[in-house]
């Protein structure tokens, strides 16, 4: 197993690590919970490094590291409605931005294309995580309003989502144009 994919494989085993501590709710939790995402977050920094940089592109990697991105925003997102911090139209904006793209992506593979991930999904993967991390960090007080962390977390997300999505689509639309 590559070193990149053992990172992959190490932030998925830390996505229930950050959920556990983010519901216990113990005194700082919310901090150790931002420490778990943020090593998390940047074990998909590296491990991309690491497999471009060493030649350790794998299918599993291909597979499993877009996966491991997903639950792990996913779990926060999640979290954010949950709590009320986030719009639940947010996430399912999110949410059909991904299943959007994954079909487009498996219609490309059918006609013997490959999808490559755009500079607007980088922006997009990390500006959602860095407004995760915010949001996590700048909690409002509860009853306090308004929760501008939350706030301008919620906007920067929908908008890249919204704008790579609609760029994978554009730059692509030829794949719906040769569809059976």
């Amino acid at each position: 197993m590559t070193t990149a994919n053992k990172l992959t494989l190490l932030r998925i085993a830390l996505i229930p690590v950050f959920l556990g501590v983010l519901y216990a709710g113990f005194p700082g939790s919310r901090f150790i919970a931002l420490g778990v995402f943020i090593v998390a977050s940047l074990t998909d920094f590296a491990d991309g490094y690491i497999a471009r940089h060493y030649n350790q592109i794998t299918n599993f990697g291909k597979f499993m590291d877009p996966l491991a991105d997903k639950v792990l925003v996913m779990a926060a997102m999640c979290y954010f409605v949950e709590t009320g911090r986030m719009p639940g139209w947010v996430l399912a904006v999110v949410l059909l931005r991904e299943f959007a793209v994954s079909g487009m992506r498996l219609v490309a593979v059918e006609q013997g294309k490959v999808i490559a991930a755009g500079w607007s999904g980088k922006v997009k993967t990390f500006s959602t995580m860095v407004c995760l991390c915010l949001m996590l960090f700048f909690a409002a007080p509860e009853g306090s309003t308004p929760d501008y962390a939350a706030i301008l977390g919620n906007v920067v997300i929908a908008g890249t989502t919204l704008y790579s999505g609609a760029e994978y689509f554009i730059q692509n639309r030829g794949v719906f144009q040769n569809a059976d």
